[in-house]
Order: C-alpha cells, then sequence, then structure tokens
C-alpha cells in the first residue's frame, strides 16, 4: 500500500504489543437499578475533594474512574499512583477474593509508609481487613482505594472524534493523551472516516515526519496492513507523505509554515525595543 512500509527495526528490541483479532462487544445483562453504596458515595465525595486541587489528568470537573488510584499525602499536598489493576463495578462479580485480597496488600504496604494519608482518608480498617467473600471484594471496589481516578469525561469514557476514553480503546494508546505534545494529533481520522492512532517514528527536530501505528479501526485498509506487519514481528511505519502522517503533524506544519511567513527575530526586537525606551 503506497506510503507504508514494515520495519521490523521500528519496534524496539524487549517490547511487545497487544492486539485484538476479532471485534467484540460486552453485553451487561439487566440489573436493578444500582444504588449507591454507603462506601461509594463516600469515596466520590473525597474524590472530588481531593481532584479539585488539581491532578494530572485534569481539573474539575471530573468523573470517578475504577481505576485503582491510591491517594497519598507528604509535605507537599496530596498525589495519586495507581494499584496494579482497578476493578470496574460490573467486573466485581467474576472478582477472585483472594487475587482482590493480593491488590489489598499491594495498597497496604504503600500506605504504611502514608500513615497521614491513612488517617485523613479513615482507610485503617479497609487495608487491614482481608478479602475473602463476594462483600469484601464489593466494600474494596466501592473504596476511595479502588474507585477513585479523576478523569475528564472525555478521557473516561468518550469516543472518537470527540475523545478518546479508556473504556473504548486499548488504555497504553489512550493514556498517551495524557502526556503528548498538544501540536501533535495521536488519534487522527482519514478521508474515508477511518480512525487511526499512531506516534512520531524519530524524535522532535530530526526533520522525521513518519509515524508509526499503534491502533487503527477494524474493517479499515489501515488495521489490515498493520495486522500483517505486526504478524511478520515488525512495525507499520508510514511515510511523510500518507494521509495519517499528514495529518499527525498538520498542527506543527502549520505553525512552521506561521514561522516562515513572519519571522520573529528576538535580538532585534530587544534591540529596538532598548532604543525606544
Amino acid at each position: 500500500m503506497p506510503g507504508m512500509t514494515t520495519d521490523p527495526a521500528a519496534a524496539a528490541p524487549g517490547t511487545h504489543d497487544e492486539h485484538e483479532d476479532h471485534g467484540w462487544d460486552i453485553e451487561i445483562p439487566d440489573h436493578p437499578p444500582r444504588r449507591d453504596s454507603p462506601e461509594y458515595a463516600e469515596s466520590r465525595r473525597k474524590l472530588h475533594e481531593l481532584a479539585g486541587q488539581g491532578t494530572f489528568y485534569g481539573p474539575a470537573p471530573c468523573q470517578d474512574h475504577h481505576g485503582g488510584g491510591l491517594w497519598l499525602m507528604d509535605a507537599g499536598g496530596w498525589f495519586l499512583v495507581r494499584n496494579l489493576a482497578g476493578i470496574e463495578w460490573s467486573a466485581q462479580f467474576c472478582a477472585d477474593p483472594a487475587k482482590v485480597n493480593e491488590l489489598r496488600r499491594n495498597a497496604q504496604r504503600l500506605y504504611a509508609a502514608f500513615p497521614e494519608a491513612v488517617r485523613v482518608l479513615g482507610i485503617a480498617d479497609l487495608l487491614s481487613t482481608p478479602v475473602t467473600d463476594a462483600a469484601g471484594v464489593a466494600r474494596w471496589t466501592d473504596s476511595i482505594c479502588n474507585a477513585s481516578v479523576p478523569l475528564p469525561a472525555g478521557l473516561h469514557s468518550g469516543v472518537l472524534p470527540a475523545a478518546a476514553g479508556f473504556h473504548h480503546y486499548p488504555a497504553p494508546v489512550a493514556e498517551i493523551v495524557t502526556f503528548k505534545r498538544a501540536d501533535f494529533d495521536l488519534f487522527v481520522t482519514d478521508s474515508a472516516g477511518h480512525q487511526a492512532a499512531v506516534v512520531p517514528n524519530s524524535p522532535p527536530g530530526s526533520g522525521d515526519e513518519s509515524v508509526q501505528v499503534l491502533w487503527a479501526s477494524q474493517g479499515s485498509a489501515l488495521h489490515a496492513a498493520h495486522m500483517a506487519a505486526r504478524a511478520r514481528g515488525g512495525a507499520l511505519v508510514l511515510d511523510p507523505g500518507h494521509e495519517v502522517a499528514r495529518l499527525a503533524f498538520a498542527r506543527q506544519r502549520a505553525a512552521q509554515a506561521a514561522r516562515d511567513t513572519f519571522p520573529y527575530d528576538a535580538a532585534s526586537q530587544g534591540s529596538a525595543g532598548e532604543e525606544s525606551a
């Protein structure tokens, strides 16, 4: 396919990626209307109180993601880390209490170094009580140690083109949104209406505007090429002339064109300012 190359060397040694070969849907059977548990009501109250202080994921308003967040406090204030796994509300019914207990133990060991956070959050009993049954799983699931990651609505459950939420796109890809450069478009939509996620193939300033495909919507030609490249043990790289690569770099290219059209000489501006003063 024009504009595409498959380069086994593009996948760094010792790394791997994950994929799904078949489309899938999740069907959650009808259930009685949910009522917020006392644990969840309290964890949500605490979450919004803490998130109001600002987080890596963005300021309020936010939604509470069952992402296994662990809120810690030191001399600099509150900060957030994440446990090995988060448990969605509907996933608790297949959870093994012994494995959930390992998540509790992991949190307990971490919080041993932050006793003041334990006291303020009121989680001493939660951390010290082994999870042995469904009731214990439910308590942990709705606690501030699990239902505790503040996310903007789009990053939580949005769908493209508006946003790529954790509930609809691979988390290792969706999370790039939280730290990428503002002038690079991770998710792009081509002229056929197909979406893809790509990252630069070279460092900033290299002059190389080729991109590596991380994800592509199923049913698209790009998805087929992406799967074929991975089956060969390589990565799918799109050259700078490919439509998707041009879309990903469009804002950087526009900004450079503006600089070329209206050059700004900081040194001469500074001299002029000094003279006029």
